[in-house]
């Protein structure tokens, strides 16, 4: 059976979007942040100092988008951000000691949604999963 007669594509939707609510529900309760801003804020403290434009590549997003993220990450104060000193036109974001707390925080929410992920496939199902998704956004960034 194709991919069609299974309807992975409407499924594979509607597992994010539910995934993707129970995550934000519970992120904005313990951390005060939603999914996207985790993975920034994520990327941010992997990598940083970065700029906006690395974010957004890493994300798949506009810049102005991050920029958007960027800005309330800079107000509830999760990180900083000042002139790169190698390119006076880019900014350098860099987590904040109160950013740490929150991606410390986050863990306890993704820890929990990826033990429901467990609790409904096998070990064998979870690797297979990821190996096939991880075809599917080779494949999408081809």
């Amino acid at each position: 059976m194709s991919a069609s007669d299974h309807r992975l594509y409407f499924m594979l939707q509607r597992v994010a979007h539910c995934l993707k609510k129970s995550a934000d529900t519970a992120l904005k309760q313990t951390a005060g942040l939603t999914t996207a801003q985790a993975a920034a804020l994520s990327i941010i403290a992997k990598d940083g100092p970065v700029t906006q434009r690395f974010v957004a590549n890493k994300l798949s997003q506009r810049e102005s988008a991050v920029m958007t993220m960027a800005n309330r990450l800079l107000a509830a104060d999760y990180i900083s951000r000042k002139r790169s000193a190698s390119d006076g036109r880019a900014w350098e974001l860099a987590v904040t000691p109160k950013g740490k707390i929150a991606l410390s925080d986050i863990r306890i929410p993704f820890g929990e949604i990826n033990a429901l992920i467990d609790e409904s496939l096998s070990a064998a199902e979870v690797k297979e999963l990821a190996g096939s998704l991880g075809k599917i956004i080779t494949a999408l960034d081809g």
